[in-house]
Order: C-alpha cells, then sequence, then structure tokens
C-alpha cells in the first residue's frame, strides 16, 4: 500500500490538535478497554485497515482478549460482549453510518439507559475522534504497523 498525503508532515498542527482531543479523551470517564472496543469496531466499519491494525494491538495489550476482538465484526451474535459494551457499539454504529434520521430515539435509549449524560457526551467524542483519524487514515493510505515501533505496539506480538 502506498502513501499519499502525510498529514503529519504537511498539517502538524491540525494532527497536534486532534492527538490532543484524543490524549484528552483518554481521561475521561470511558474506560479503556470499552474505547478500544469502540476503536476496533468504527476502524472496521470505515475500511481504515491502519487504525485496525493499531487499535486491534493497543487493544491486546491493554489486556483485550483476542477472541473477543476476533468477534467484534459480529458483536451482536457472539455472547462475549455485556450489555454496556453492546450499548456504546450501537451508538459507535449509529453515528459512524448517520443515516437520514440521525441517531434514533430507541438507540439514545439504549445508550442512557447504560450511560450517564457525561459518559454519553464523552462517548460521543470518542466516536467523533476514531471516525476523524480513520479519515486521514483511509486518505493517506498508511501501511498497517508502519508506526508500531514508534507507538510501542510490537509488543503485541500480532505480526
Amino acid at each position: 500500500m502506498s502513501t499519499r498525503v502525510n498529514h503529519h508532515k504537511i498539517t502538524p498542527a491540525l494532527v497536534k490538535s486532534l492527538s490532543d482531543l484524543s490524549m484528552a479523551i483518554g481521561k475521561t470517564s470511558i474506560e479503556p478497554g470499552l474505547k478500544h472496543l469502540i476503536d476496533i469496531r468504527v476502524s472496521q466499519l470505515n475500511g481504515c485497515t491502519f487504525c485496525l491494525d493499531m487499535h486491534a494491538k493497543e487493544a491486546k495489550i491493554g489486556g483485550e482478549r483476542e477472541l473477543r476482538i476476533y468477534h467484534l465484526s459480529v458483536w451482536r451474535e457472539s455472547p462475549l460482549f455485556s450489555a454496556r459494551e453492546r450499548a456504546a457499539l450501537t451508538f459507535a454504529e449509529a453515528l459512524t453510518h448517520i443515516t437520514a434520521e440521525g441517531v434514533s430515539d430507541e438507540v439514545y435509549r439504549c445508550v442512557a439507559e447504560h450511560f450517564s449524560e457525561t459518559e454519553i457526551a464523552e462517548l460521543n467524542f470518542v466516536i467523533v475522534a476514531i471516525n476523524a483519524w480513520n479519515r486521514l487514515g483511509i486518505t493517506s493510505r498508511m501501511a498497517p504497523g508502519s508506526l508500531d515501533a514508534a507507538y510501542g505496539l510490537n509488543k503485541a506480538n500480532l505480526e
């Protein structure tokens, strides 16, 4: 896969701003494991190979079970996810593939059963950020694994 525009090189201030958002999201009440699941699922939906590769490795390093990572593409049928995780994944999918209806009342009620208002707002930012990163990754066609050494992802042992 060839690399196109290098956002880090061409627009470093904008990349830093998005990186700062991602760092701030890491300090919210959303548990890291759930954030990893969202990052992986949204990257699957968007077809961002670079981000999917990166976030699967981060999840494994963070203690996520490989089987749950494998099941993310079929999370609705899998018994491996909690009701809270299912609500977050439903919300992530609704915000990633926005329909004319937007986020339905049904989806919002489901999320509100498992998350506080603050957590819903924080989840929204988690989903917004990974969608933004996916769009940059898709445009640039960054090679999966190309930043593993820089980000310490080699220790995931997922080659």
